[in-house]
């Protein structure tokens, strides 16, 4: 496949699987981060260094969303903190589409369609719809059939690997257990 994809970064470890994949089926391939829902900052930092690392050492062009707009991502969750995802999701993968018409690129796409984690069957919906709205295609690939060897492959890069999707939500799911 020919042409410039802008692949939505959402980590660094995600992103392995998925750009060995996408670097031979296009011509162009550039990184796009943003990721307003990860928290605390100091998380956002992290994920953000450890992707200029990677991206640094296999010369990756990236381009880094240079506001952390935390507070909005906040004020289209709260209330709605069970259907955070739907929101997170779109948002990301919305901005996205609009920057990849923006700059004219051929297609975009998003590493979340790696994590056997993720709402699959939605981010791949959204991406569709999306591509109607820009004018600008998706592209589809279950990336979720190489998560092992995406797993691998950042431990040989040594990539700092978070333990929790993002934001605050996903962190305490993660960690909080209730005393009853």
């Amino acid at each position: 496949m020919n042409g410039k994809l802008l692949l939505h970064i959402c980590c660094a470890p995600c992103l392995m699987y998925p750009y060995k994949l996408v670097k031979e089926e296009f011509d162009i391939v550039i990184g796009y981060f943003y990721n307003p829902n990860i928290h605390p900052y100091t998380e956002y930092l992290k994920r953000q260094d450890t992707l200029k690392n990677f991206s640094d050492s296999s010369n990756l062009k990236v381009i880094y969303e240079k506001e952390y707009k935390i507070e909005e991502f906040f004020r289209n969750v709260v209330f709605r903190e069970e259907n955070r995802c739907y929101y997170c999701l779109s948002s990301r993968l919305e901005k996205t589409a609009a920057i990849a018409k923006s700059s004219k690129f051929d297609y975009f796409s998003t590493t979340l369609l790696y994590s056997k984690h993720q709402k699959h069957d939605f981010i791949k919906e959204t991406g569709y719809n999306l591509e109607k709205k820009y004018g600008v295609k998706f592209y589809y690939a279950d990336f979720r059939e190489g998560y092992k060897e995406g797993v691998k492959l950042s431990y040989d890069y040594n990539l700092y690997r978070q333990n929790y999707c993002g934001c605050v939500y996903s962190e305490k799911e993660r960690f909080y257990k209730s005393v009853k």
